[in-house]
């Protein structure tokens, strides 16, 4: 079994964001994070995610994803993710992501559980860290998606 944690943070929304994925695996722990010049909240918890299950090395692994994004794990275990794919995602935010998302979520067993966030839990207190670190970073890149 693979426990991901991630956070998405930014500063002003559109503003500087980042994204911090952690993975765990056994005795194997790898931290992923990133910044970007211009992008949403929404946009980083998302990109967490996908990040973090882009980053499994085999296909058909049990994932469980802890995450403290209500737009993310509930667009998945409401159904709204897959009522937003039957309408050609119309008048959807955020849908180059989601398309990443839906790619990388069907090679694998994801359960998405969702955590309160700045609770005191390990995990995602250092997501958080690392991600509202990325937005004060120098080499910030583009969000392509979000600046089109």
């Amino acid at each position: 079994m693979v426990t991901i944690y991630t956070d998405g943070a930014s500063r002003g929304n559109p503003g500087p964001g980042g994204y911090a994925t952690i993975l765990k695996y056994k005795n194997h722990r790898k931290e992923l994070s990133q910044g970007f010049r211009k992008t949403t909240n929404n946009r980083m918890e998302l990109l967490a995610v996908v990040v973090g299950l882009e980053a499994l090395k085999k296909e058909r692994q049990a994932v469980t994803v802890y995450s403290d994004s209500q737009y993310v794990v509930n667009a998945v275990r409401k159904g709204w993710l897959r009522a937003w794919i039957k309408k050609d995602f119309k008048g959807k935010k955020n849908v180059d992501l989601w398309q990443r998302f839906w790619k990388v979520y069907q090679k694998h067993q994801v359960t998405l559980r969702w955590i309160k966030g700045h609770a005191g839990h390990v995990e995602n207190e250092r997501c958080d860290q690392l991600a509202v670190q990325r937005t004060k970073g120098k080499a910030l890149l583009i969000d392509h998606g979000y600046e089109q």
